[in-house]
């Protein structure tokens, strides 16, 4: 393998070390194991459901803890809105007006996503800003023949000579009109973030993980709500942003397993994925972190609910931390006696999941104290989990690891072996879905903040195959940030309702009622 004094160089300019690339290619030659799942996750298997009671109860918990807390929400938001359109993109180039009727295009096509967008179309919070366009450039619109309309719609509001819709960052596009606005998923997030994420009842912070090039735009609209929004909410904002890290790029390889190359030459570098991400969220230090997508938001009439979900977890997080803290400082104060040990023996199995070695109860007084101290001084995580509606995207499983022993994760498709029927058998059984709705303690019982980089699985990546330029290339993606990048915290997993899901992965999601709030302003 040939790397050049000019790829050295280029990889410094990174922020990367040779060591790491070179690490990097051994993975794709070695390639990434799938995971081994040994069942989903469930109620009473490692899901956790809680009365309405106890619900009031976490809710008390954290309200009365909160006034005393640093407290942030972390939204990822660098994704662009181009998936959000692709149906519409694929319109654009395969529909012909001039040749076919609309009416023939859609019963011929797979248009079932175009149909829905026509029906629905005037209840798009974007709808009269793209009419407003289009009649300014077309003054004969009204005349036209109905397919001929759409496409004029559609590229007025995708591309570049229209609004340019389809280049937007997703945070900054319009998700809901209400009677006298129409407001983005950037300022939705913070009217929902001040339903529980309030320092002394008055600061709301929130960080947002964005691609560099639309800074300045979220910081435009940022300056244009934020009166507005602090007015309504009797709230100050702290908004602090950062992007994905250029060292935390994956080298790109060829079939053969080498350096894929560029043009003009260069190794290709490519975004390691949301994984990345691990690295922006160890720079905060808080005491409470919540964690939500940029996509995942509702209209204001339906924020209470959601707020009252946020304060349960991080209610149940508070009462897990008190209770580790506890058992962590007293074990360095004196060695716990038998009876002690069966109370957190329970407390490690029923509260935290953690399954004990089969042989725990042989292990030297040393040894099951290290163990303990293991198993307990880590990060935590309270994760809502709602009902699996057949949502693509990852799950709560239990996984059985190379060292035997079985724990709980939240595992993405692409780790799990297609070819194998068992596996799918599993995969197919799981009962409920990630919605990634965290809640995370990123500090130790000394308060001491983690350092998260020591608890990610690197094992836990996957390889995709890509094209560029018509060149075949193997992209390496880093752990998932909600999966292999915390795969060794504290997990904890709680059934919420689908109510508290509601992201817009495509156009039409906009079209629900959870986005939907014309007369509701």
């Amino acid at each position: 393998m040939s790397i050049t004094d000019k790829d050295k160089r280029h990889i410094k300019a990174k922020g990367m070390t040779l060591a790491k690339v070179m690490s990097q290619i051994e993975t794709f030659k070695n390639e990434i194991p799938f995971v081994a799942l040994r069942s989903a996750a469930s109620l009473d298997n490692g899901i956790l459901k809680f009365s309405e009671q106890y619900q009031k109860k976490l809710i008390k918990v954290y309200e009365s803890r909160a006034i005393h807390l640093e407290t942030i929400k972390f939204v990822p938001a660098s994704g662009a809105a181009t998936r959000m359109f692709k149906d519409l993109f694929r319109f654009l180039t395969t529909y012909n007006y001039e040749k076919e009727s609309l009416n023939s295009y859609t019963n011929h096509q797979k248009a079932d996503a175009i149909r829905l967008f026509l029906i629905g179309l005037e209840k798009l919070p974007f709808y009269d800003t793209v009419m407003e366009e289009v009649k300014n450039a077309y003054p004969d619109f009204v005349f036209l023949s109905e397919g001929k309309q759409l496409h004029i719609f559609v590229e007025m509001m995708l591309k570049e000579k229209g609004l340019n819709y389809g280049e937007y960052p997703k945070g900054l596009l319009p998700f809901h009109k209400y009677t006298n606005s129409i407001a983005t998923a950037f300022e939705e997030h913070l009217y929902e973030a001040t339903g529980y994420n309030k320092a002394s009842g008055k600061l709301s912070k929130l960080h947002f993980t964005i691609s560099n090039q639309h800074l300045e735009a979220f910081k435009d609209e940022f300056e244009r709500i934020k009166k507005k929004v602090e007015d309504k909410t009797n709230t100050n904002f702290d908004i602090t942003y950062s992007f994905q890290k250029s060292e935390t790029d994956t080298i790109a390889v060829t079939e053969k397993n080498q350096p894929f190359r560029t043009e003009d030459g260069k190794i290709l570098f490519r975004p390691g994925g949301h994984g990345a991400l691990i690295e922006n969220l160890n720079d905060l230090n808080a005491d409470i972190i919540f964690i939500k997508n940029i996509d995942n938001v509702v209209v204001r009439k339906y924020q209470d609910e959601v707020s009252g979900y946020k304060k349960i977890l991080a209610g149940k997080l508070i009462e897990i931390q008190d209770e580790v803290f506890r058992i962590l400082d007293s074990i360095d104060k004196k060695t716990p006696s038998d009876a002690e040990l069966e109370k957190i023996k329970k407390f490690l199995v029923q509260q935290l999941n953690v399954r004990l070695p089969i042989d725990f109860d042989k292990f030297s007084e040393k040894y099951k104290l290290q163990f303990l101290k293991e198993s307990l001084n880590r990060p935590i995580r309270v994760c809502g989990m709602v009902i699996n509606e057949g949502e693509p995207g990852g799950g709560p499983f239990w996984v059985k690891r190379e060292n035997g022993r079985v724990v709980l994760q939240i595992i993405e498709t692409p780790q799990i072996n297609k070819n194998d029927h068992r596996q799918q058998d599993i995969l197919k059984s799981a009962t409920h879905f990630n919605p990634v709705d965290l809640v995370c303690g990123v500090r130790n019982y000394k308060g001491e903040k983690f350092n998260l980089q020591d608890f990610v699985d690197p094992d836990a990546g996957f390889i995709t195959k890509k094209t560029l330029n018509g060149k075949s290339l193997k992209a390496l993606e880093l752990p998932g940030l909600w999966n292999g990048a915390m795969a060794n915290w504290i997990s904890v997993f709680v059934e919420v309702p689908l109510t508290t899901f509601n992201p817009v992965k495509t156009v039409n999601d906009l079209l629900k009622s959870a986005h939907q709030a014309t007369l509701f302003s």
